[in-house]
């Protein structure tokens, strides 16, 4: 008596929406049975892949049949498909499975395109082949195309929105419901409260980097969307994302290629979360603080003005240059010292006299009481409308909370007067819903109520700012005739050296900052940041150092920042 041929049956649809819809898979395995009663074949086992391009071997049940047939004894002898399209659409990847397979005596059958082992019948399977990885590229330019179009008129293309945004249906447009993007008032306060993070700090200290923004969160807290804790490189990404300041990118890469050419990147317009100015601060900060851009060695350097000192003429910075034995110290622009003054016409300036001119310029002109409370006139100002902008949230989010809660008092009403069934799965999902809703606002609208009161204790005084003032200019010198750095970089970020002027450029935000530190916190040296290296004692374990550093003043002719 023989023995019949054991089959494993392999299904596959391209998309999870056949696979929900049962479209194909229903149809393959009922054509795979009668073939198999058809031929005696005994079906030894059935592999289904629901919602999985045949473009790639990244498929969980394909590799589960390859690794079983690739075991010895095979556990079947022919795996069979209903066309070769769904088995690969990649010609090559195709022969290298079916010689595989070959290897351990497993042969590859289709049910609707029978053809032999001759090598004309070989030849006729990789044409086969052949037309069904074009079809496959084809479509998906096809596909491309019109999602490209979809995210040009504004509408979602489809995965998970970023965090603070939220799905929802826009227009109908026959059988299909077009989609877009909208802010989801749940989750877009921790958005904002990341950017404030990065920008102004948690009010006891500047700027915040990455790392201290994920502790910061982790430790109060405040989760991801899905209540897990937050990640460096997750929360990396919220502050590099365009789509918060209304741009999202479409098309920006793919798994194949990686980044895309700028002309294939579809931008969409979306509500932004995020103010560009807002935005495109957080951007200098984290290339500020990137170890690539700005060594720790230009924050903790011995020169005054090191790593904030440029050439106006060549933008190129002014380091230190020694003469005669380093008795005398120079600022010397670093293009004309490299190239000779074909590279640059810079000029070089006593390191003594140009440290004076800066310490003494910031003393007088800045470090007066009058002086600070014009420049931070408009800061303040800003920063009250914010707060207003908050206030009318919170009252956004109180009122959410108050609809769910209102909700469910109605649904807990129907079901005591019996007009709703409690054991109704629907209702019952209904409810969890929203207490989720009620519960999320509530939490969301006392946290940003607690940070609006914080940043409120805040309010900075005519007092304030003479203890500061005072403060600042005592401390700026040291005795010798030198000066402290570390205050310095907490004033101005960048000194632009030309031939009849010294130009000192600085942020109001980073100077309020500053000044909101020395007035809140009881230290030696108040409101300043630093960069300390902290160095760990196994060799080859010190991939970088722990910094925390003041971010450049941009110039004026960007057009950003300010200058006192």
């Amino acid at each position: 008596m023989t023995t019949p041929l054991r089959a494993a049956l392999y299904l596959r649809v391209s998309t999870a929406r056949q696979a929900e819809h049962d479209v194909s898979i229903p149809d393959q395995k009922r054509q795979g049975e009668a073939y198999c009663a058809a031929r005696g074949y005994e079906l030894a086992e059935t592999f289904v892949e629901p919602g999985a391009s045949a473009t790639n071997d990244r498929r969980p049940e394909f590799q589960r049949m390859i690794e079983a047939g690739s075991a010895r004894p095979a556990p079947f002898d022919i795996v069979l498909v209903h066309s070769f399209s769904r088995f690969f659409r990649d010609h090559f990847e195709l022969e290298f499975y079916v010689r595989k397979l070959a290897k351990n005596g497993i042969k590859l059958v289709s049910i609707t395109q029978e053809i032999g082992d001759d090598p004309m019948h070989v030849m006729m399977r990789q044409m086969m082949a052949l037309f069904d990885e074009y079809q496959s590229k084809e479509n998906g330019k096809h596909t491309l195309r019109a999602m490209k179009e979809n995210a040009r008129q504004g509408f979602w293309n489809g995965s998970r929105p970023p965090i603070g945004y939220r799905v929802v249906a826009a227009e109908q447009r026959g059988a299909k419901v077009k989609k877009r993007l909208e802010i989801d008032p749940l989750h877009a306060d921790t958005v904002r409260l990341i950017y404030r993070l990065a920008l102004e700090g948690d009010g006891m200290s500047g700027p915040m980097g990455v790392k201290a923004i994920v502790s910061y969160l982790n430790a109060r807290r405040i989760f991801t969307r899905d209540g897990g804790r937050w990640g460096i490189g997750q929360l990396h990404k919220v502050l590099t994302r365009t789509t918060y300041v209304g741009c999202h990118e479409f098309n920006r890469s793919s798994p194949k290629s990686g980044q895309k050419p700028v002309g294939e990147i579809v931008t969409a317009k979306v509500p932004p979360l995020i103010d560009q100015a807002t935005f495109d601060a957080v951007q200098a900060h984290l290339r500020a603080r990137n170890p690539k851009v700005t060594p720790a060695r230009v924050v903790s350097g011995p020169t005054f003005l090191t790593g904030i000192c440029f050439c106006a003429g060549c933008g190129g910075a002014m380091t230190l240059r020694t003469g005669k034995g380093g008795r005398y110290r120079y600022y010397t622009c670093s293009i004309k010292a490299r190239q000779g003054e074909t590279g640059c016409k810079g000029r070089s300036i006593p390191m003594e006299k140009l440290d004076s001119l800066v310490a003494g310029h910031i003393e007088d002109r800045l470090l007066q009481p009058e002086r600070l409370e014009e420049v931070l006139a408009s800061v303040l100002d800003r920063r009250q409308e914010h707060a207003d902008r908050r206030r009318e949230h919170i009252g956004e989010l109180n009122k959410r909370a108050a609809e769910a809660d209102l909700r469910l008092k109605r649904l807990y009403d129907a079901i005591e007067s019996g007009v709703a069934d409690l054991d109704d799965l629907a209702l019952k999902e209904r409810i969890a819903s929203l207490k989720t809703i009620r519960d999320e606002a509530k939490a969301n609208a006392e946290r940003a109520a607690a940070s609006l009161e914080s940043a409120g204790h805040q309010t900075i005084t005519p007092a304030m700012v003479r203890t500061f003032a005072a403060t600042a200019r005592e401390r700026i010198r040291i005795a010798g005739g030198g000066y402290r750095r570390d205050h310095l970089r907490a004033l101005a970020q960048r000194v632009e050296v030309a031939d009849s002027e010294v130009r000192i450029m600085g942020s109001k935000n980073d100077l309020l900052r500053t000044l909101a530190a020395a007035s809140g916190v009881k230290s030696a040296t108040p409101g300043v940041r630093s960069s300390v290296p902290n160095w760990r004692p196994v060799r080859d374990s010190n991939p970088c150092c722990r910094r925390e550093r003041a971010v450049s003043w941009a110039s004026r002719r960007t057009g950003q920042g300010g200058c006192w």
